[in-house]
């Protein structure tokens, strides 16, 4: 064996053999009959690029895919890519601006589509060469892409039933609109921005039922002064005493001359302000809400670039006085910034403006475009999602799909209790083209191909009729949607559907339950009638060290190539999963992937130790007919690693299943297992050599097997240099079978080992905690032991030794005075350590470290009982004093048990 292993070598190795071998591939003849076990990777951005949330994603789902393969089942873990609409529009768009060429319009919508294409085809789709070099173990020759083919007819298929069935539909309602790509979009392509602004205060006159003004004002408050003129009420509360006698009368809007009514409505809360809300339906969600309450006009004010829109506008001239508007309407065509501006300045210069102050808000911007979004009145293409939901709520109720954990079924279901009408068109050229074509007359004609919407329009109208088809796009997450069974060749009933769906589980994160896992359970069960998946498992964010959420801004994006490069696939892998407990934020440190690229190293040199002390597979060796009690230890061991690994992943605890590996290969095979195994080696009992060789390269092979989901390629590698000699290998070690060794399990043997490394472990902890010098050898007495004590004491008396650094073994029926004792199973041990370190100086030095870390820890407890600062400190610092408390105390408790010791 090489000295080291060298990942960036391998790796590229390992990926060609899997290749070759057709390792990742469903139906493969010697999984005929075998159960299936499915899952569809959440489709990345065909413009996108590995970042660290992928990195998880991918890593866990790998991880069940190469665990199920290994026990036996026909896997298909199917693979493909999103075409992102906007993102992929804009990368187009962008590199012919760049490029000085005809933009999207002047080329016209075919020649721009086409170009995307050859974009996609030449450029997009680096990200599955990214997935492979992490070792994502799909199914790559069955590749899908949203807008394929296949995907495109299910796509068809959908909307036309949908349509047919009255579930999709046509309506004007508010959107998030992009002012800058022009198009409606979704809750997900919105960011949050914190910015600083104001809040303005506003007069409105009080009318009689003649109109004319009282003298009484009612002031309202916004941030966004400009949607003054598209106002159509205020609204108070029912119970608020200040306004029961101005309930159902009217004011006049300023600049418009407008009357508008007061209306009464518990979205006014009466402790917020003066308790009165202007209400604007048509650029305010919650005021459309009340709007459609009390019956309110919707006065769309903007145009598609939120520049006013007033000139010719029939909505906003319905009911104003020509002269108070004539003001208002030469803002006509300026920009809705422009605008506010103007709107404040008037209000002000007619004594209505009752007072400024300072307000931080938060802004929605487009995470693309980085423009304030619009909420905008516009005809906009609907999916009932209500009447959809429900069928996806009793499912998830009645346990027919679960959530792990199961804390985020309460999200689930919050949203789909409230669920609103999906708006699932789009003002992009890039995408599902909508199937609907227009009459002269409007006529709305839905069908799945443009022939078949000139038969029906023929039908309508008693003759052949030009027809004019909508030029909207579908909402990427449409076509999303269906990925669980269009992936599988639906609307076609092919045998991959009828073989692998429901899928069994989708890992996927927390902040697209709503987008994509609750759309494909109620596409799921609509259109096949069964759940799409059994499992959703739910992963946390991966956070910095310090546990702050990654930004570009921040400057504390980790990128997993680059970690890749310097510790391996295998190292990030094994960290992220290590670190995923459900339901916990990873906070991801490079420290702690080069300590798992330690592991590998460690690893690595086991075998090559093996190979130097000629541990080589041995043909029909049979491990439950050993003899040597460290070997039936060791298998035991063994048993149980891949007992407690089983149940982990079956369970989803990913960072259980690694952490009972990682015990095992580190702690008890190579640092106990190897150690002991070494005077054998170097011995004369030439049987129990051949035994203990044959042993260690039994288990090596089932470490590789066991640690194979995490750490692909170094397991991959050692498989293959170990099948160099002894038997063939029968396949790669991507598709050898799951360690089956329950019945090696031997209690004796484990108590009496595991009774030997408990004493050994003791006794350095008191030496180190203690200060005994390395190389200080002390007497070891055994105090009260039990007969079985003494026969394992000399059983094992020379390793005892050797790793105890005792000079002898005694046994006694009292502790000798001035020894540190610590309990045994059978027996207690006394050391006697006066001889070998200063009593009082050492009892002097614990209790003054001690004492300074209960200071600390006091401290940071005086700190997490201030409300205040629980209230300003961000939950990454809380956490953060929260886990150094943890730290300090458990380290003040060793200290003090050491204390009491030494004082004994």
């Amino acid at each position: 064996m090489e000295k080291l292993f060298a990942a960036a070598v391998v790796e590229q190795r390992i990926s060609a053999a899997w290749d070759e071998a057709g390792a990742f591939r469903a139906g493969r003849p010697d999984r005929v009959g075998a159960q299936p076990f499915c899952m569809v990777i959440p489709p990345p951005n065909v413009t996108g690029s590995l970042h660290i949330g992928h990195a998880l994603n991918n890593t866990l789902q790998d991880v069940l895919c190469r665990f199920e393969r290994m026990r036996g089942k026909d896997v298909l873990w199917q693979p493909g890519m999103d075409h992102a609409g906007i993102a992929t529009q804009m990368v187009v768009e962008r590199q012919l601006a760049e490029r000085q060429q005809p933009d999207r319009r002047s080329m016209g919508r075919k020649a721009f589509i086409e170009r995307v294409w050859a974009w996609k085809d030449e450029s997009g789709g680096q990200i599955v060469g990214q997935l492979q070099r992490l070792g994502a173990s799909c199914d790559w020759s069955r590749t899908r892409f949203t807008m394929d083919e296949g995907l495109s007819a299910a796509v068809l298929k959908v909307f036309v039933t949908l349509y047919r069935q009255g579930l999709i539909y046509k309506d004007k309602r508010l959107v998030n609109w992009d002012p800058k790509f022009l198009t409606a979009i979704s809750d997900l392509e919105v960011v949050p921005v914190e910015i600083k602004g104001s809040l303005w205060h506003f007069r409105y006159p009080v009318v009689d039922a003649a109109g004319a003004e009282t003298g009484e004002f009612i002031t309202v408050a916004t941030t966004r002064p400009e949607t003054l003129l598209g106002d159509t009420a205020v609204a108070v509360h029912p119970e608020d005493d200040r306004y029961r006698h101005l309930q159902g009368r009217q004011v006049r809007l300023p600049l418009v001359g407008r009357l508008i009514p007061i209306v009464a409505d518990d979205y006014s809360d009466p402790e917020k302000g003066s308790g009165a809300v202007k209400i604007t339906p048509a650029h305010d969600f919650n005021d459309f809400e009340v709007g459609k309450r009390h019956g309110l006009p919707m006065i769309n004010i903007l145009d598609a670039e939120a520049r006013l829109l007033l000139v010719g506008n029939e909505a906003f001239l319905a009911g104003v006085d020509p002269q108070a508007a004539a003001w208002a309407l030469g803002l006509h065509g300026q920009d809705r910034f422009v605008a506010r501006k103007a709107v404040v300045a008037r209000m002000e210069e007619l004594g209505l403006l009752a007072e400024v102050e300072p307000h931080a808000l938060t802004v929605p911007h487009g995470d693309r475009s980085n423009v304030v979004i619009e909420p905008w009145l516009t005809d906009q293409w609907y999916v009932d999602a209500a009447t959809l939901a429900t069928p996806a709520l009793a499912a998830v109720r009645e346990g027919k799909t679960s959530f792990i954990p199961k804390t985020w079924e309460k999200t689930y279901f919050e949203w789909l209790d409230n669920i609103q009408p999906w708006c699932v068109s789009r003002q992009l050229w890039w995408g599902h083209q909508i199937p609907a074509w227009y009459g002269p007359d409007g006529t709305v004609f839905v069908a799945m191909s443009d022939d078949e919407a000139h038969r029906d329009a023929a039908a309508h109208y008693g003759a052949a009729t030009p027809l004019t088809r909508d030029e909207d796009v579908l909402d990427t997450w449409f076509s999303s949607a269906l990925w669980p069974f269009s992936t599988l060749g639906w609307p076609d009933q092919t045998p991959e559907l009828a073989r692998f769906y429901p899928t069994a589980t989708l890992v996927t994160g927390f902040d697209i339950i709503f987008f994509w896992v609750a759309r494909m359970m109620m596409m799921g069960l609509h259109f096949t009638g069964e759940v799409p998946f059994k499992d959703v498992y739910m992963h946390a964010l991966v956070r910095d060290e310090k546990g702050q959420k990654m930004s570009k801004s921040k400057g504390n994006v980790v990128d997993p190539l680059v970690l890749i490069d310097q510790f391996g696939a295998d190292a990030l892998r094994f960290t992220l999963a290590a670190m995923a407990a459900q339901g916990r934020d990873i906070k991801l440190a490079t420290s702690r992937i080069e300590g798992y690229r330690n592991f590998g190293t460690k690893l690595w040199n086991a075998a090559r130790f093996a190979e130097l002390n000629g541990c080589g597979r041995v043909a029909g060796f049979d491990p439950a007919t050993t003899r040597s009690t460290l070997n039936r230890w060791v298998l035991s061991a063994f048993a149980g690693a891949v007992a407690d690994v089983t149940a982990a992943l079956e369970a989803y605890r990913f960072n259980d299943a690694a952490g009972a590996a990682y015990r095992f290969v580190w702690n008890l095979f190579c640092d106990w297992y190897l150690e002991f195994a070494k005077p054998v080696f170097a011995g004369q009992d030439a049987a129990e050599k051949a035994e203990t060789q044959a042993t260690t390269a039994y288990v090596l092979d089932g470490i590789c097997a066991l640690l194979h989901p995490f750490m692909p390629f170094i397991t991959e590698e050692l498989w293959g240099i170990t099948g160099a000699t002894g038997p063939a290998r029968d396949s790669v070690l991507a598709l050898a079978p799951w360690p089956s060794v329950a019945h090696l399990s031997d209690a004796a043997a484990q108590a009496e080992l595991d009774w030997v490394i408990a004493l050994i472990s003791t006794v350095r902890s008191i030496r180190s905690e203690l200060n005994v010098p390395a190389g200080a050898t002390v007497p070891l007495v055994l105090v009260e032991a039990s007969a079985e004590v003494r026969r394992r004491a000399e059983r094992w008396g020379d390793i005892l030794k050797r790793l105890g650094r005792f000079t002898d073994i005694g046994f006694a029926d009292e502790a000798p005075r001035g020894a540190v004792q610590a309990p045994l199973p059978g027996a207690v041990a006394a050391l006697p350590l006066a001889t070998v370190i200063d009593v009082a100086a050492e009892a002097a030095r614990l209790g003054k470290e001690g004492g300074k870390l209960r200071a600390e820890a006091g401290k940071l407890e005086s700190k997490l009982a201030n409300p205040g600062f629980l209230n300003k400190a961000s939950p990454e610092v809380i956490e953060e004093t929260r886990e150094r408390l943890a730290e300090l105390q458990a380290r003040a408790g060793k200290l003090d048990d050491a204390l009491r010791q030494i004082s004994g």
